[in-house]
């Protein structure tokens, strides 16, 4: 069962609005929670990615707090480009965003320490509503820290997070207190998985929706090799630490013996793909054990692991793909399934003077 729990004050109440805690729920999602039974094991992803060839690891490790951390250092640096052209999309747009949706729960995937979240609820703020936010992050002690933060700042704010994968959470969605709800899948995560992957994400995306609500959309765009290169190498190394750093969530989660200095951070740009891989590099010919899933691995000298894929979207192709050329539950179909009832629709684009980064708006309806 999902461990509800209110976040203990970080300093003493006399300092503390008296109701902070009240409007602050944090929902853990536990391996045994329902929403969770459908989820591949993790120990088992880590087995089959280890195990193929070229060999791959889940990106999800890049997340333990150090990674979370180092995951915000990268957002700041200056060959990121991402996160500051997204940010600045939001602050011209966000009361664009709200006047269409009205009042709305906001749900976001990979909150993070949250900060382009802010836009959005001051400008849902500003037209004089109440609030309510739902973070979804697989490191709990950001979650909350950032929840805490919004709550000082935001004294109508109600917060509901979850801490866990986005499938679990999005399976775990309770109603929505509001009106109408709003998924935030901001940042370009959308990149991060192949196209099968994709597709059944949507399919969850839209099985998690009602119709009339909403989804907010942020991908990265196209563009050229050395400015997208320069973004995942970047002169400070923060990036580096950050991709050598799955190897130790690595050793502490499966009892490994992973040596960061025998590997090399590598990230460069597959034209044909369209997508920016990030690997780690094998220095030497080594053999690494992961003893709580009784693995041995034996790597080549210059041999990669396959840490991430970051692809890179025609924005006027994925609104075509959305609207009329990605059949949500196609495969299931195919099998036999009844056909989808419902759709993403595709309502507002955004995007910078550049075009660099686009922001998406869709609205689900019924087929």
């Amino acid at each position: 069962m999902p461990e509800s729990v209110h976040a203990e004050p970080l300093t003493s109440a006399a300092q503390r609005p008296l109701n902070l805690c009240d409007r602050l729920q944090i929902t853990h999602l536990s391996p045994q929670h329902p929403s969770a039974q459908t989820q591949i094991d993790p120990g088992l992803a880590v087995i089959s990615g280890l195990s193929c060839t070229p060999k791959t690891l889940p990106a999800q490790y890049f997340y333990d707090d150090r990674g979370s951390q180092l995951f915000e250092q990268i957002c700041e640096l200056p060959e990121y480009y991402p996160t500051r052209t997204e940010t600045a999309i939001l602050q011209a747009h966000a009361t664009d965003i709200a006047r269409l949706t009205g009042p709305c729960e906001l749900v976001e995937l990979g909150s993070g320490s949250s900060t382009k979240t802010r836009l959005l609820l001051d400008a849902y703020t500003n037209m004089g509503l109440s609030p309510w936010y739902c973070p979804i992050d697989v490191s709990g002690s950001m979650l909350k820290q950032s929840a805490i933060d919004l709550l000082e700042h935001y004294p109508t704010l109600n917060v509901h997070g979850y801490v866990g994968t986005y499938e679990a959470a999005l399976a775990a969605l309770s109603v929505s207190p509001l009106p109408t709800r709003m998924i935030c899948f901001l940042g370009s995560t959308l990149g991060n998985l192949n196209p099968q992957e994709c597709q059944v994400f949507f399919e969850q995306l839209t099985r998690s929706l009602q119709p009339g609500e909403y989804l907010l959309l942020g991908v990265d765009l196209q563009k050229s090799t050395a400015q997208l290169e320069a973004a995942y190498n970047d002169s400070q190394g923060i990036t580096a630490a950050f991709n050598l750093n799955m190897l130790c969530h690595l050793n502490w989660r499966f009892q490994g013996n992973f040596q960061l200095e025998q590997f090399q951070h590598l990230a460069f740009y597959n034209s044909a793909e369209h997508q920016i891989e990030m690997h780690l590099k094998s220095l030497c010919a080594q053999q690494v054990n992961l003893l709580a899933l009784d693995l041995t691995v034996a790597l080549e000298r210059g041999e990669t692991l396959r840490t991430e894929i970051s692809r890179k979207f025609d924005l006027a192709i994925l609104q075509k793909q959305l609207q009329y050329g990605l059949e949500i539950g196609a495969e299931a179909t195919d099998q036999g399934c009844p056909e989808p009832t419902k759709q993403l629709k595709p309502l507002q684009t955004w995007t910078d003077p550049n075009h660099w980064f686009g922001l998406m708006l869709c609205q689900c309806q019924q087929r």
